[in-house]
């Protein structure tokens, strides 16, 4: 049986993962739904200078208080970037990292993954892009309902230096295995990905027909990718 950690993306926090822990669980699986500060229950702890060092520690203290090893690291959306930069400092911990309709990151020596998420309004001079009705129907327009108002009422406003902060990944992350879900509705052309324009796919590959959150919409279908990528 496989050990998970789910790093969740912008806006999100660990109850993001409430409806795949329990499959996953009942499957025999060990699950650590993480919430990076910020965000979440963690929203008070909010702040201009929360950026990627404070998300990479918050995985890496995960890691190391629980005692774990040979474990799956999961990163979805902009998370990627996070999961990467832990596989890349706990490289002998972790089995392999399964990016959720995520950030790729590429095997260089250089400073990668600084963005600017300007297709998301936020107030002027404001430090966090908020988590609107907007933003859902872009990425997740799937999520419907109950589920929609879910989301909503949970989502906290995601911190802008997340996003601009590059990660540098050193030779150790070269050798980690990658796992991918691909998801067809949330923006990102999943065809172009699939075919290496946008970069060649290091590893097995599954994709869902949902928007970007999966974990919400087809919980079922994720979990059996995911032991499906991870089991070997």
């Amino acid at each position: 049986m496989a050990t998970f950690v789910l790093v969740p993306g912008a806006w999100l926090g660990g109850w993001a993962w409430k409806k795949i822990t329990p499959l996953l669980e009942n499957s025999g699986h060990k699950v650590y739904p993480v919430t990076l500060t910020g965000m979440g229950e963690r929203v008070h702890l909010a702040s201009k200078d929360v950026g990627m060092e404070t998300a990479i520690q918050d995985v890496v203290n995960i890691i190391n208080y629980n005692d774990l090893h040979d474990f799956v690291l999961v990163g979805h959306s902009f998370a990627g970037k996070v999961a990467a930069a832990v596989a890349d400092r706990e490289h002998r911990s972790v089995k392999s990292v399964l990016y959720l309709d995520a950030f790729r990151p590429d095997k260089v020596r250089t400073p990668q993954g600084a963005f600017a998420p300007n297709e998301f309004p936020s107030p002027p001079d404001s430090w966090a892009i908020p988590f609107t009705g907007g933003v859902l129907d872009m990425i997740g327009k799937d999520v419907k309902g109950p589920d929609r108002e879910w989301m909503l009422a949970k989502g906290t406003p995601w911190p802008k230096k997340l996003a601009s902060d590059p990660i540098t990944l050193s030779k150790n992350f070269d050798a980690l295995k990658s796992a991918y879900i691909l998801c067809t509705d949330s923006g990102d052309p999943v065809d172009e990905i699939i075919s290496g324009k946008w970069g060649k796919l290091d590893g097995p590959y599954k994709v869902i027909e949902s928007g970007h959150y999966p974990m919400v919409t087809k919980p079922e279908e994720l979990v059996k990718d995911m032991i499906a990528l991870t089991s070997k």
